[in-house]
């Protein structure tokens, strides 16, 4: 069982931890879908062919789509997304109507991308203006100086170059589709692949091209109805949401003249929308989906209306919790319990009326939060307090574990074991220097991983504590325990313990690793460096005089108390550890949620809930059970000189 768990736990971090890897293939069935609902109407009219080669890069096309989804590994869906396909190259056999075809191919490219996702908007904001001269170089000669497709380079070519200030075309298509094609190329076409180019470059360019068909004239008054409307900016809350739309799907909103000024200001002005990792972003995305969950439930969606507010969490407040913990962790801690009300009364069939109450209470949350988070708040001694208090306590809870493991094998006098701890706990720091890394310029970390990693992670610290504090309390019970540690010691410390104790010394400082970065990742974000540095380090000094005093008084116990100590202090903390795995897990989704009336103490590990607590009071119970046995066993033991 421990090997199994051991797997378990080894496999979720190493998978939780790694960029997520777009599917090339799915990718490619994206672009075509994209291209066939953009191109077919040019092919077909009335149910006639009016383009015999247009249509016949159609059909083409709707192979290729069908043969690539076969091709993919199956996600769960994948029946029926090859119906979808086959349908659509049915119809579009068939000559179908334009408008058909086009819903049936951009319905399938969304299910495509739900099951088989790509990384969806930039880590940051494009600058449109900047990619000017890199179109020049790279693009120009085919699709012309003025994105015309009247470049030298494109004469003969066929397909032609796009024309991209072709209105009728632009208009159903959005930036994320330029990105796919400027990423991926276009098969069957002379459109290459420009992979090669940095991301942040192939986003500027996707801006920068899609700007030709919206000329420059209609961005002062795109200007004019973004700052003059909150309806509008509703529309578009974050950069995420601007990168997909389409200036058809706008136009179905505000109208056709106001949908093309917007575009030419925003495609020029990305800037201006909030981006989804700032905080106002994030609260209007968990607000609404906290609106759409409680309207859910109201028309009796219930499954519907616990995802879109576990999404509301996860997806909206989870990412800005690190930020808020740091201004405000009483408000955080508020927060976060409110919504976990609100789960449990959906979960629990709870009536419309309580559950849209709770709601209001966690948007009146949310109303506190943006005060707290707003810009002026970011003071050079918020920082300072946030980074020392941040790392102070993720450190003590990881610094006492470890420090357990060094003064149990000086003891012990196995200091040949020794290096398997040290090498653990380099590791995970050297493995959060690259979580920072991914974290800050590669991926974002999305809420429901940060839960689960940290979920798993304590959970598996939790059950080697037990079994480790139990242990140990044998040890400080046993009479004969000097002979147990010269006769037995070698044996029981072989190459595999060591291992066992470097994957634990890992697994625990890498757990406080990494939520640590998230809360400096967000700390750094809003500025004041220096103040943060300065609060890493003070807090790191403070870690380094405990850690030494507790060694030195580690040092100076006798065995046995020394082995009574360290058990009971395990032992609390594997409880500690099960409550905020289990806490982590529910926040994630993965384990249901049975809210009491009770406090709530994070230091604890104390949440709550029926769930956590059970799982803290079953720990007890175990350590009770094999306490109990240790002092049984050793009472019947014979005594010893």
């Amino acid at each position: 069982m421990s090997n199994l768990l051991r797997s378990l736990v080894l496999s979720a971090l190493f998978l939780l931890c790694l960029p997520a890897e777009a599917n090339p293939g799915a990718q490619t069935v994206w672009r075509l879908l994209d291209y066939v609902a953009v191109d077919y109407p040019e092919a077909v009219q009335g149910g006639e062919v009016v383009n015999q080669l247009e249509f016949d890069e159609m059909v083409e096309f709707s192979a290729s789509v069908r043969e690539r989804l076969a091709a993919l590994p199956d996600a769960g869906s994948h029946p029926e997304l090859m119906r979808e396909a086959e349908a659509l190259e049915a119809a579009i056999a068939a000559k179908g109507d334009p408008a058909e075809i086009g819903v049936m191919a951009r319905a399938l490219a969304a299910a495509v991308l739900e099951a088989y996702p790509v990384p969806l908007a930039p880590d940051s904001v494009p600058t449109p203006a900047a990619a000017a001269p890199l179109y020049q170089q790279q693009c120009a000669s085919c699709h012309g100086t003025e994105g015309a497709g009247d470049g030298p380079a494109g004469v003969g070519q066929d397909p032609a170059p796009i024309d991209f200030t072709d209105e009728a075309r632009a208009r159903e298509r959005s930036i994320f589709a330029l990105y796919q094609v400027i990423e991926q190329g276009l098969e069957g076409t002379t459109m290459g692949s420009y992979a090669h180019l940095p991301a942040d470059d192939r986003w500027a360019l996707s801006f920068h091209i899609g700007q030709y068909a919206y000329p420059a004239d209609l961005v002062e008054p795109g200007r004019q109805l973004w700052e003059g409307s909150d309806e509008v900016r509703a529309l578009l809350p974050d950069l995420a949401t601007l990168i997909h739309v389409t200036p058809a799907t706008l136009a179905a909103e505000v109208g056709e003249d106001e949908a093309r000024a917007l575009t030419a200001y925003l495609r020029r002005h990305p800037e201006v929308v909030q981006s989804v990792q700032e905080p106002a972003g994030l609260l209007a995305l968990a607000r609404e989906r906290l609106a759409q969950g409680t309207d859910a439930y109201a028309a009796g969606n219930q499954r519907e209306a616990r995802d879109l507010v576990l999404s509301a969490y996860l997806d909206g407040f989870e990412p800005m919790e690190p930020l808020l913990a740091a201004r405000d962790a009483g408000l955080m801690a508020e927060i976060e319990e409110a919504m976990a009300e609100l789960r449990s009364r959906i979960a629990g069939s709870a009536d419309v009326a309580q559950v849209q109450a709770q709601a209001d209470a966690v948007d009146a949350l949310f109303d506190r939060a943006e005060v707290a988070l707003a810009p002026d708040q970011a003071s050079d001694a918020s920082s300072f307090i946030g980074a020392f208090t941040i790392l102070l306590r993720e450190g003590l809870e990881a610094l006492l574990i470890v420090i357990a493991m060094i003064a149990f094998l000086r003891k012990a006098n196995r200091e040949d074991a020794m290096p398997y701890v040290h090498a653990g706990w380099v590791g995970a720091l050297l493995a959060g220097v690259v979580t920072w890394i991914a974290a800050t310029y590669l991926v974002s970390i999305s809420g429901a991983s940060r839960e689960l990693t940290e979920g798993f992670a304590a959970l598996f610290a939790a059950v080697v504590l037990l079994f480790v504090g139990i242990w140990m309390h044998g040890k400080s019970q046993a009479g004969a325990w000097q002979r147990y540690i010269q006769e037995k010691l070698s044996h029981a410390l072989n190459r595999r313990s060591a291992w066992f104790l470097f994957l634990l010394s890992f697994v625990v400082v890498y757990r406080e690793v990494f939520e640590t970065v998230l809360f400096y990742a967000a700390l750094w974000s809003q500025g004041n460096g220096g103040a943060i540095v300065a609060g890493g380090g003070a807090a790191a000094l403070v870690l380094v005089v405990v850690a030494w005093a507790m060694l030195r008084y580690a040092l100076k116990l006798p065995i046995a108390r020394f082995f009574a100590l360290s058990s009971i202090l395990i032992a609390v903390l594997a409880v500690v550890l099960a409550g905020k795995g289990i806490a982590a897990l529910q926040e994630a989704g993965w384990i249901s949620m049975s809210m009491f009336n009770g406090p709530r103490v994070d230091l604890l590990g104390l949440y709550p809930t029926l769930q956590s607590v059970g799982a803290q009071v079953l720990v007890l119970a175990v350590i009770a059970a094999g306490f109990m046995y240790n002092r049984f066993a050793e009472a019947g033991r014979p005594a010893t000189a």
